[in-house]
C-alpha cells in the first residue's frame, strides 16, 4: 500500500500546528522574535534600543529627584530673601537719627530671632532625607554652634553629578555656599572704627575708582590706618599704610561735613566731626557668614548709645553691615538664577528623553513585535485550512477507492 498520502497530510498538518502554536504564542506575549536564534539581527536590535530605554528611564527618575531637591533649595532661597530683605529694614531703621535706644533694643532682638530662622532655614532637611545645604555631608546639620558659640558650617562643597540624558549630568547636592560666601564690609573693604575715639566722624565706602588697585587691596594683607588731628576749627587726617604715609589731607569746613578721600582704589565719604586722636582701619575684606554678620549687627543695636562718639561707632557698624547685607542678598539671587538655569535643562532634557524613548520603543517594536492583526488574521486562516484539511482527509477515508488503496 502506497502510504505517501497519509505522509504528505501528516506532514502538512504538523506545519500548520506548529504554526498555530507559533501564532497564539506571538499573539499572547506581542512579540514576533523571542530569541536571538529566530532573528539574530532583530533581536540584537530590540536588546540595544531596550538598554538604551531602560538607561532613559533612570534619567527621567534622577531628573525628578534633583527637581524635587532644587525646588526645596528654591523655597529655601526665598525664605532667606525674605528675612535678609526685613534685617535690611532694620538696620535703615535704627540708621534713622530719631531712633531710641530703647527701640533699637527691640531691633537687636528681631535681627537675633531673624538669624534663628535662618539657622533653621540653614539646616533644612530635603525631601529625599538628607540636610539640603549639606553639600556631600547630608547625613550631617550643616549649621551647628561651636565650642566659643558661633554658628560654623560643618558641611562642604561637594558636587555629586548624576546623568540626566544621554551625554548630560547635573549636580544634585546644594551647598551652604549662599550662607557664607560674602566677604565682611563691601567685598573689597570694611572700615572699623577705633574703640577709644571720642568723636562723631564716620568713613563710608562709595564705590571703586580703580578696580585693579582694589582687588590687590584685598587680595593683600596690609591694612591702612586713617588718623585724625585737630587744631582749633581745622581738622586733618593722615592716612598710613605699613608705616608709610599714603595720603594727607584736610576736612571740608563748608557745613557739609563730608569729605572725599580715594584709598586703595575705593572712594571713601568722611562725614560727622572726627575728634583729634580717633582713627579708623580700613581693613581687606575676608569672609563672612551672615550668621556672623547678623550677630554683628544685633550686638551692634543692643550697644549704649548715650554719646554722638557711641552712636557713630554704632553707625559705622551698621553702614558696614548694609554693604554686607547686600553682598547676601545678590548671592542668594544668583543662587537663585543658577538654580532656574538647571531646572530649565531638566525640563528640556525631560521633554527629549521622552521624545527619544518613544522613538526607540517604535524602533524596538518594528523589529521583534508582532503586527497583531496581521497574525490574529494568519491564526485564523491558519485554523481555518487545518479544519478544511481535517474534514477533507476524513471524508477521503470514506470512499471505497480509497480504501483499496
Amino acid at each position: 500500500m502506497d502510504l505517501s498520502f497519509y505522509n504528505n497530510f501528516s506532514t502538512s498538518l504538523a506545519a500548520q500546528e506548529a504554526q498555530i502554536n507559533t501564532l497564539q504564542q506571538q499573539i499572547s506575549t506581542g512579540m514576533k522574535v523571542q530569541n536571538a536564534s529566530q532573528n539574530p539581527a532583530a533581536y540584537e536590535t530590540a536588546a540595544l534600543g531596550n538598554d538604551q530605554i531602560s538607561q532613559l528611564t533612570n534619567d527621567t527618575t534622577t531628573q525628578a529627584a534633583i527637581q524635587t531637591q532644587l525646588g526645596a533649595a528654591n523655597d529655601a532661597y526665598s525664605s532667606v530673601t525674605s528675612l535678609l530683605d526685613n534685617v535690611q529694614s532694620i538696620v535703615v531703621q535704627a540708621l534713622n537719627g530719631t531712633t531710641s535706644s530703647q527701640n533699637r533694643n527691640a531691633l537687636a532682638t528681631q535681627v537675633q530671632s531673624a538669624s534663628q530662622q535662618l539657622l533653621s532655614i540653614g539646616n533644612t532637611v530635603a525631601p529625599n532625607g538628607s540636610y539640603l545645604f549639606g553639600g556631600s555631608r547630608g547625613t550631617l546639620a550643616p549649621f551647628q554652634i561651636d565650642s566659643n558659640g558661633n554658628i560654623a558650617y560643618f558641611g562642604d562643597a561637594g558636587q555629586g553629578q548624576a546623568s540626566i540624558s544621554p551625554g548630560e549630568t547635573a549636580n544634585t547636592l546644594v551647598t551652604g555656599e549662599v550662607f557664607t560666601s560674602a566677604l565682611s564690609g563691601d567685598g573689597t573693604t570694611s572700615v572699623t572704627a577705633n574703640s577709644s575715639n571720642t568723636g562723631s566722624g564716620e568713613i563710608i565706602q562709595q564705590g571703586l575708582v580703580n578696580a585693579n588697585t582694589a582687588n590687590a587691596f584685598q587680595h593683600g594683607n596690609s591694612p591702612i590706618t586713617v588718623s585724625f588731628a585737630v587744631s582749633g576749627t581745622t581738622t586733618t587726617y593722615t592716612a598710613s599704610q605699613g608705616g608709610s604715609t599714603i595720603s594727607t589731607g584736610t576736612l571740608n569746613s563748608n557745613g557739609t561735613n563730608q569729605t572725599s578721600v580715594q584709598l586703595a582704589g575705593v572712594n571713601y565719604d568722611i562725614t560727622g566731626s572726627p575728634a583729634n586722636g580717633d582713627s579708623f582701619t580700613i581693613a581687606p575684606s575676608r569672609p563672612q557668614s551672615v550668621f556672623s554678620l547678623l550677630k554683628q549687627i544685633s550686638t551692634a543695636l543692643g550697644d549704649t548709645n548715650a554719646t554722638p562718639a557711641q552712636t557713630a561707632k554704632t553707625n559705622q557698624v551698621l553702614n558696614q553691615s548694609l554693604a554686607g547685607l547686600a553682598q547676601y542678598q545678590q548671592a542668594v539671587t544668583t543662587a537663585q538664577a543658577q538654580n532656574g538655569v538647571t531646572l530649565q535643562a531638566l525640563s528640556t532634557a525631560t521633554t527629549g528623553n521622552t521624545s527619544q524613548k518613544t522613538a526607540v520603543q517604535t524602533t524596538v517594536n518594528q523589529a521583534i513585535a508582532v503586527d497583531m492583526p496581521t497574525a490574529i488574521t494568519a491564526l485564523d486562516q491558519t485554523m481555518t485550512a487545518v479544519q478544511a484539511a481535517m474534514k477533507a482527509f476524513s471524508t477521503a477515508q470514506g470512499l471505497s477507492l480509497f480504501q483499496y488503496l
